[in-house]
C-alpha cells in the first residue's frame, strides 16, 4: 500500500496528512513548549527553534518516508503521529510515537487520533505488532494507549535519563490476532 498520499479524516475538524514545508510556523507554535517535549525523546528539543522545525520537515530528525503524519486541527498542523518499522526478525512490528500541542490536551483528541491511526498503520505496513513506550510520569499518554486496546506489557526500570532524573519506561503493545 502506498501511504504517501493518504489522508485520514477524523470528524469534521481533524485529519492526519503528510507534513509540508509550509507547516514550519505551525510546528514552531506548538512544538516550542517545554511541557510538550517533557514526555518525548531528546530528539524533540526545547527550546524548539526554526532550525529544529526545518530539520524535522526535511526528514533529518525522523524518516518522513515512514508513515509520519501531521495532526491537523481546524486547518493547522499542531502535532504528529507516526510509526517506525522495527528491523530484522522484529520487522513484523513497529514503534508508535505521537505528540500534540498543549492547547489540545485534555479534550480526548489524541485518543481519537490514535484510534484512527492504529488500525490504518497496521494495515498499511502489514504489522502484527505495534508498540509504544511511555515515561513513568506521563499518565495521559498511557491512558490514550489503554483506551485504544493496547496492553501494558511491562516496565523497563530506570531506563531513561531525562532532565537529570532517571525514569522508568512503560511498554505498551497491540497485536493483530492472526494465526502464527
Amino acid at each position: 500500500m502506498d501511504w504517501h498520499a493518504a489522508v485520514i479524516t477524523i470528524g469534521d475538524d481533524m485529519r492526519l496528512r503528510r507534513w509540508r514545508e509550509d507547516d514550519a510556523d505551525a510546528l514552531l507554535l506548538h512544538a516550542n513548549d517545554e511541557a510538550v517535549g517533557r514526555g518525548l525523546s531528546d530528539r524533540f528539543p526545547y527550546p524548539y527553534t526554526r532550525t529544529d522545525a526545518e530539520a524535522f520537515l526535511s526528514g533529518k530528525v525522523v524518516d518522513l518516508d515512514d508513515p509520519v503524519f501531521a495532526i491537523e486541527i481546524d486547518g493547522q498542523a499542531c502535532g504528529a503521529i507516526g510509526a517506525r518499522r522495527l528491523a530484522g526478525e522484529r520487522r513484523v512490528g513497529a514503534e508508535l510515537g505521537y505528540w500534540i500541542g498543549q492547547r489540545h490536551w485534555g479534550q480526548g483528541r489524541m485518543s481519537r487520533i490514535v484510534g484512527a491511526y492504529v488500525p490504518w498503520v497496521m494495515g498499511a505496513l502489514d504489522l502484527h505488532r505495534l508498540q509504544a513506550t511511555v515515561l513513568d510520569f506521563n499518565q495521559a499518554s498511557a491512558r490514550v494507549l489503554l483506551k485504544n486496546g493496547f496492553a501494558e506489557e511491562g516496565c523497563m526500570r530506570r531506563a531513561v535519563l531525562k532532565h537529570g532524573k532517571v525514569h522508568d519506561l512503560r511498554l505498551f503493545a497491540i497485536t493483530r490476532d492472526l494465526p502464527a
